[in-house]
């Protein structure tokens, strides 16, 4: 009996360890080769390890959570029972394709697996249509992104059970949901149950809920509590009178072809905030903390924090300072979706020098966003309101919003701070002058 011991391989770019995200695999299953075994994440990004060959699981190394250095012996597999997989009989469908046919295609219930996973975050279940019914099980790899590997993985469904409407079957969020709350729905009874008594107490709901914290989301933590324990924020927060730019960004908008993407306020305040650096290089800059050294940078790699399911990413567009309004625009919205996604490559990801960060319509009044280290600044939009203004000694009406900002106080004075938000104030109360050549 033959066995392959499979270590954990080198994930490049210095990488020591890998924390164990999760395993698609156990004792005793039997997986082909290049068939994903396990999800681990680097410092740098999220990486599915494929099997190396086909064979029999015979134990594995490491829980979710876990850190396992480079070297550490993952999976052992018996190779001498990779047929057993060609012959291994195709499970049943879950349900008849009557009762299939018969269950909506619902959102699954608050309560279940799939709600706890977040399945479909971002408004997938929207106009789901019922899906095919399961197919038999197969040895090859199912397509679909990390993040659907991921919740079908804490729900307990097998991908290859799920019928795909993506390109070329891939497995879209809605495939997901569908399957799950399918899966959710009550087996029809022959006879109508027994009434239950007025009078039986109801079962008492849980009262906690553990979640570890692992992957993604222990990145996040790790790095927002180091930038908030090492980095001394100075946080400064501007009134902006926005009103001649909604009305410049209404009449950009008006030109638009139909179903084009309208312009945002992002944009506009990107292309402001480009043009602000130039006078205040030390806000464009990376502090190396091993070489004790800050790297002022002439290029703008624009971080766009971005909100996703998995949590917190920060998109770049590098080289911003280069691209026209609508160039900058669409590259934005770019990366964003590409993050949300998983489909932004590694280096976009990495390398931004400043940060822009909104809530959108949760803007609230403001807020005190954490930097995003190394860089040594971050610039927060909050909601556009209407407010009373007095105006040459009338009140008026005036969209107003709020600009909330950090600064590392170590490298940025407060004086420059506030500076450098005054002069990009005074860019977006009079939007032809982000238009104006240096």
């Amino acid at each position: 009996m033959s066995r392959y011991v499979f270590k954990l391989p080198d994930l490049g770019e210095g990488t020591v360890e890998a924390e164990i995200v999760g395993w698609r695999v156990k004792p005793g299953d039997v997986v082909a080769e290049d068939d994903v075994v396990v999800e681990v994440m680097t410092e740098k990004a999220a990486v599915e390890v494929p099997a190396p060959v086909s064979g029999r699981v015979v134990s594995t190394t490491g829980a979710p959570g876990d850190m396992v250095p480079v070297g550490t012996e993952l999976i052992v597999l018996e190779t001498d029972a990779a047929g057993a997989a060609a012959t291994a009989p195709a499970t049943p469908a879950v349900a008849p394709a009557a009762a299939a046919a018969a269950a909506p295609a619902a959102v699954a219930p608050a309560g279940s697996a799939v709600a706890a996973a977040r399945v479909g975050g971002g408004g997938g279940n929207g106009g789901t249509a019922p899906d095919a019914a399961p197919t038999a099980v197969s040895s090859a790899r199912v397509a679909t992104s990390p993040a659907i590997r991921r919740r079908a993985y804490e729900a307990g469904v097998d991908l290859r059970q799920v019928a795909g409407t993506g390109p070329s079957g891939r497995i879209v969020p809605k495939d997901l949901e569908a399957y799950v709350a399918r899966r959710a729905q009550p087996t029809p009874l022959l006879r109508a149950p027994k009434a239950v008594p007025a009078s039986r107490p109801a079962a008492p709901a849980a009262s906690t809920e553990e979640i570890k914290v692992i992957g993604l989301r222990r990145l996040i933590a790790q790095r927002m509590s180091e930038a908030k324990r090492t980095i001394p924020h100075f946080a400064y927060v501007e009134e902006l009178d926005i009103t001649e730019l909604e009305s410049l960004r209404r009449h950009l908008n008006g030109r638009l072809p139909a179903g084009s993407a309208p312009l945002t306020y992002l944009p506009l305040l990107a292309l402001a905030l480009i043009r602000v650096l130039r006078e205040f290089p030390q806000c464009n800059a990376h502090y190396d903390a091993e070489r004790g050294v800050i790297v002022r940078y002439s290029a703008v790699h624009l971080g766009i924090a971005t909100q996703t399911p998995e949590g917190l990413k920060v998109p770049v567009v590098h080289d911003a300072q280069a691209l026209p309004l609508w160039e900058l625009a669409g590259a934005m919205r770019r990366v964003s979706e590409a993050a949300r996604t998983n489909k932004a490559k590694r280096e976009e990801l990495t390398g931004s020098t400043i940060t822009i960060t909104s809530l959108g319509k949760l803007g609230g009044i403001a807020s005190t966003p954490i930097i995003n280290a190394p860089e040594v600044a971050i610039i927060g939009v909050n909601r556009a309101v209407e407010r009373p203004l007095v105006i040459d000694g009338a009140i008026a009406i005036r969209l107003t919003m709020n600009l909330s900002s950090s600064f590392d106080h170590r490298f940025v004075d407060g004086y420059d701070a506030a500076s450098m938000i005054q002069a990009l104030k005074e860019c977006l109360e009079h939007p032809a002058t982000i238009f104006i050549p240096a």
